[in-house]
Parts: structure tokens; sequence; C-alpha cells
């Protein structure tokens, strides 16, 4: 699986890559892990409601094709798109999104950060706050979009919104528990490296 390190970039760009990077795909093109970083913006899934977003600020609002509500994207927050083609990998959709999960709590757990999936709601959570977000359009056969783990950033625009359609969600993030943070590239090699692990593995 080939990592492609695209760092801090606009989130319409990326958006719009992403959807070509499907379309063209074939039974040859290898599968990628964009790992990526955006300037703040607000995505609004395909089953967002407007009254989700709580403050009008100067922060845009992307309408976009991946399941879920409304979340947000901001410097410091670590973003892996997953362009998977789980057909040819004779896997399902359950299981990508149980490999994300299982990656994110491992990259965690090295930094003795104790996280848990919620079998009712979708993420990664540590106690009742939520620390990472998931995301998945599926069409022709492949996945894209992907996770957003809060690394080291501002957490305070998740206020303006009700985050994933939850309102009062509580965000957290690595630098809420580490002193000194590590760097975003640093949490990146080790959840790629988790994600490369389980990704691949077979569906039991």
């Amino acid at each position: 699986m080939k990592i492609v390190q695209k760092g801090l970039v606009e989130y319409q760009p990326t958006f719009e890559a992403m959807k070509a990077f499907n379309a063209n795909r074939d039974e040859h093109t290898e599968d990628e892990l964009w790992v990526v970083e955006h300037p703040p913006v607000f995505t609004q899934g395909l089953a967002g409601k407007p009254e989700h977003l709580l403050i009008r600020d100067d922060i845009p609002v992307v309408q976009i094709d991946r399941g879920g509500q409304i979340t947000y994207h901001g410097p410091g927050q670590l973003v892996i798109y997953t362009m998977i083609d789980f057909k040819r990998r004779k896997t399902s959709v359950r299981h990508i999104v149980s490999a994300l999960e299982n990656s994110i709590i491992a990259t965690l757990a090295e930094y003795s950060i104790e996280a848990a999936a919620d079998p009712k709601r979708p993420g990664v959570y540590v106690g009742e706050r939520k620390i990472a977000s998931l995301g998945l359009r599926i069409k022709n056969g492949s996945v894209y979009h992907g996770l957003a783990l809060n690394v080291n950033m501002d957490l305070s625009p998740f206020s303006h919104i009700n985050p994933c359609g939850y309102a009062g969600m509580e965000m957290t993030q690595i630098a809420d528990f580490i002193n000194p943070c590590p760097t975003l590239a640093e949490v990146a090699d080790k959840l790629t490296g988790h994600l490369n692990t389980q990704l691949t593995s077979k569906e039991s």
C-alpha cells in the first residue's frame, strides 16, 4: 500500500483529487493512504443537517459525499484518506472500518492513551471524549475519505458544531495527555504502520 505525504493542503482540491482517483482507478491501481493536514474547514456529510452548524463564522463549510454529519478539520489534526479497492482485497467495508478504529487505538496505546471504539457511534473515544472521527464513501467497489485524529490543534471550532451530529460531544486530542506532544509526522508514521498491518490482514 502506497503512502502519499501531501502535507498541509486545502480541503476542496483534495476532495476533488480523491473523487478523480477513485473514478480513474482500475484493477491495477495500487491502494494508497494519503497523509494530509488541512487549513480550518467544516465538512458536511451526506446526512448532514444545517442545524448542526451552531455558529456561522469565517471557517468555510464544504458539502461532501461521505457518510455522516458535520465535522471540523484544522492544523494539528492528522487526516489519512484511505483509497482502497475493497472488492479486490475480498474484504468488507465493516472490516475496513474496524481496521481504521483498531489502528487508531493501537497508535494511541503506544502513547499510553487508553482509547476504544463505540459500537453505537463511529469514531474512537477516550472515555466519553472523542479523539478521532471516521467517514467513508463507497463507490465502484472502492472506498475513499478516511479518518481524522486530533493530535495538537485548536479544538475550539468543534464548539461551533454538533460534532458528527451529537450535541454536546466533547473532543480531546493527544496533546491533552502527553507533554511534550509528539509531532504530527511521528504519529502519522505509527498510524500508517498500523493501518498497513490492519488493512492487509484477512477478515476473520
